[in-house]
C-alpha cells in the first residue's frame, strides 16, 4: 500500500486535507477563492493515479513523476470558458484520488487523455503544449486537444473548445507522456465549423526516438485514424501543418488521441 494525500491549498496554507492508503477524498463546503489549488502527494513516486477534482469533469488516469502535483482551481476571467457551466463553482465540492491498479495499466487506451492537464508546466502527464494559441484565450489552449471532448461543429466555449493556432504557419503541438509508451494508432479530430474553419491537408509527426511519419488529412468532421509503430517513445510533436488553399484562416484541432500501452508491459 502507498499513502496518498489530497489537500486543498491557499498559498502555503492548508484549507482541507485527507490522507489514506491508496485512495482518499475531500468534501469541501465553501466557495473556492482565487489562488486556491489542489495538491496531491504520494509517498512513492513515480506513480499512476486516478484523479477527479470536480464533479463536472471526467476522471483521468495520470502519471506523476514527482511526489507532489498541484492543480490550480480555474476561474472564468475571459468571455469564453472551456469547462461546463458550474464547474468549480458553488459551495459543495467533492474531489478524490486513488492509485491505479495493475489491470488498469495493462489495457490499450488513449494515452493522451488528461481532463486535468494545465497550461503551465506540470509534474503530471500526459501534458500538451504549443508554440501558438489564439489570442492566449483558454478556449484555444493546447490542453483542450486532450480533454476528451470531441464536439467539433462549432468553436468557442464548452463543449467546442479547441487548439487554435493564431494563424501561425509554423504552429507546433507537443505531447509529452512523461515516461516511455508504445503507440499503435493516432487519431486526429479537426475542428469542423465549416465554412468558418479551414483544415490541414498534411501534417508531420515526429517521435522522441527520431522516427517521422507523414499524415494526409481530409476536410471532414469525422475522426481520422493513422496506424503507428512507435515503440518506447516519451513524446511526439505535430509539425508542418499545411493549410488547405481555401478562403478561411482558421484551421484548428479539437482532439488528439494516442492509442497504445505502457512500455513496461
Amino acid at each position: 500500500m502507498t499513502k496518498i494525500t489530497l489537500q486543498l491549498m491557499n498559498d502555503t496554507s492548508v484549507l482541507a486535507e485527507a490522507c489514506a492508503d491508496d485512495k482518499t477524498y475531500l468534501a469541501y463546503q465553501s466557495q473556492y477563492a482565487l489562488g486556491n489549488y489542489y495538491r496531491v502527494r504520494i509517498r512513492n513516486a513515480p506513480a499512476y493515479v486516478w484523479v477527479q477534482l470536480d464533479a463536472s469533469l471526467a476522471p483521468s488516469l495520470i502519471y506523476m513523476n514527482q511526489p507532489t502535483w498541484d492543480f490550480k482551481i480555474p476561474f472564468n476571467t475571459q468571455r469564453e470558458w472551456p469547462y461546463p457551466d458550474g464547474a468549480f463553482l458553488g459551495k459543495r465540492h467533492y474531489a478524490w484520488v486513488r492509485l491505479a491498479n495493475e489491470d488498469e495499466l495493462t489495457v490499450s487506451r488513449n494515452l493522451a487523455l488528461n481532463t486535468y492537464d494545465q497550461h503551465e508546466e506540470t509534474t503530471a502527464y500526459p501534458h500538451i503544449s504549443a508554440n501558438a494559441e489564439t489570442r492566449n484565450e483558454t478556449v484555444f489552449y493546447a490542453k483542450n486537444a486532450i480533454d476528451g471532448v470531441i464536439a467539433n461543429e462549432k468553436h468557442g466555449s464548452y463543449p467546442f473548445q479547441s487548439w487554435g493556432i493564431a494563424g501561425r504557419a509554423d504552429a507546433e503541438l507537443m505531447l509529452d507522456f512523461g515516461r516511455p509508451v508504445d503507440l499503435n494508432q493516432l487519431i486526429l479530430i479537426l475542428r469542423a465549423d465549416y465554412p468558418h474553419d479551414s483544415y490541414w491537408t498534411d501534417a508531420t509527426v515526429t517521435f522522441s526516438n527520431g522516427n517521422v511519419q507523414q499524415l494526409s488529412l481530409a476536410k471532414t468532421a469525422n475522426p481520422q485514424a493513422f496506424d503507428l509503430s512507435a515503440k518506447h517513445i516519451t513524446w511526439l510533436k505535430l509539425t508542418h501543418l499545411v493549410k488547405a488553399p481555401d478562403s478561411s484562416s482558421f484551421p484548428a484541432l479539437t482532439q488528439l488521441e494516442a492509442w497504445g500501452k505502457e512500455a513496461f508491459l
